[in-house]
């Protein structure tokens, strides 16, 4: 069975790892409301997309 000779460093593990973290998700302004939503998606609050009514507005 294969054994490690030497143990792994922190900075040699932590290196290695630097590609695993995840991204904070894109943010953008509706054009309608000014809420802030998800791009390519409706606006939660006004419902529209693209300009276009496309949901029933929750108010």
């Amino acid at each position: 069975m294969a054994v490690p000779k030497r143990k792994t460093s922190k900075s040699k593990r932590n290196t290695r790892r630097t590609h695993k973290k995840t991204d904070a998700p894109n943010i953008s302004k509706c054009s309608q409301c000014g809420e802030i939503r998800l791009p390519h998606h409706a606006c939660p609050s006004c419902g529209t997309y693209k300009d276009r009514q496309v949901i029933k507005a929750e108010v």
